[in-house]
């Protein structure tokens, strides 16, 4: 069982708020994830395309996805400091780094805007936020999407994909379906599961500080859906929890 303290207006990104008898898990979980999807992406890009059936190609661009979305959750642990909170250094390295495999995102510039979420959530202040009562779906997204993307990044992906075609030789099919695909539908993801469920407004309105909700799921569908990212109402309240331990942490509340 980990054990809770409260947050206080002390405390920064990188004091952990649990006690872990493996202090570089955290660590370990990022390479796992990091590992997991260069092999697996190295592997797909490789493979015979015109061989795989169609029910056979979607659940690989979904596992595609799900690692996708693991790079962008391992770079949100370590914009919180959790990562490697021994050595904010080699934190901040792999937050990095995790940004730019997942799409050339800066990381530098994410780490503003959410901690700009954290402290105004649901706001207009929220950079993660849109149209107050009035929310859609797909507007909120591509204002979502909008803040985040710049065009010297589509750009540079753009030269990325072509190189990867015309000079390596990859397949454009390759490339489209495990590359491409996945980091557009592991943005949708994210933005269902860790935003747009969480922080849209309930009937009975925001409850404060967090102006956030919990969706609570069986343990194994928390994880397929975000990383547990459903227990959101912990997270904000705990902002210095993992991920991977968010449910553990609903469970000592409830």
């Amino acid at each position: 069982m980990i054990q809770l303290k409260e947050p206080s207006s002390h405390q920064t990104k990188q004091s952990p708020v649990v006690k872990s008898k493996f202090q570089f898990k955290g660590l370990f979980i990022a390479i796992v994830i990091v590992s997991t999807w260069v092999i697996s992406l190295s592997l797909l890009l490789s493979v015979d395309i015109s061989k795989l059936k169609f029910w056979m190609l979607l659940p690989v661009i979904l596992w595609q996805t799900f690692l996708y979305t693991g790079l962008f959750i391992t770079s949100h642990d370590a914009m919180h400091g959790v990562v490697f909170p021994q050595n904010p250094k080699i934190n901040h390295f792999i937050g990095t780094l995790t940004l730019s495999l997942y799409g050339l995102l800066p990381y530098q510039k994410l780490l503003k805007k959410h901690w700009l979420h954290h402290h105004n959530p649901a706001s207009k202040i929220d950079p993660d936020f849109h149209n107050g009562k009035h929310q859609n779906f797909f507007a909120w997204y591509f204002h979502f999407m909008k803040g985040y993307w710049s065009w010297g990044q589509i750009i540079a992906l753009t030269s990325i994909y072509n190189f990867s075609k015309y000079i390596l030789h990859i397949p454009s099919d390759n490339l489209t379906y495990f590359w491409v695909l996945p980091s557009l539908l592991s943005s949708l993801q994210l933005f269902y599961f860790g935003t747009f469920l969480p922080h849209s407004e309930p009937t009975g309105g925001y409850v404060q500080p967090h102006r956030a909700q919990t969706i609570s799921r069986p343990i194994w569908w928390s994880f397929i859906t975000c990383y547990h990212f459903g227990y959101h109402e912990e997270h904000h309240e705990y902002p210095n929890v993992s991920w991977w331990q968010l449910p553990e942490v609903y469970k000592a509340k409830y």
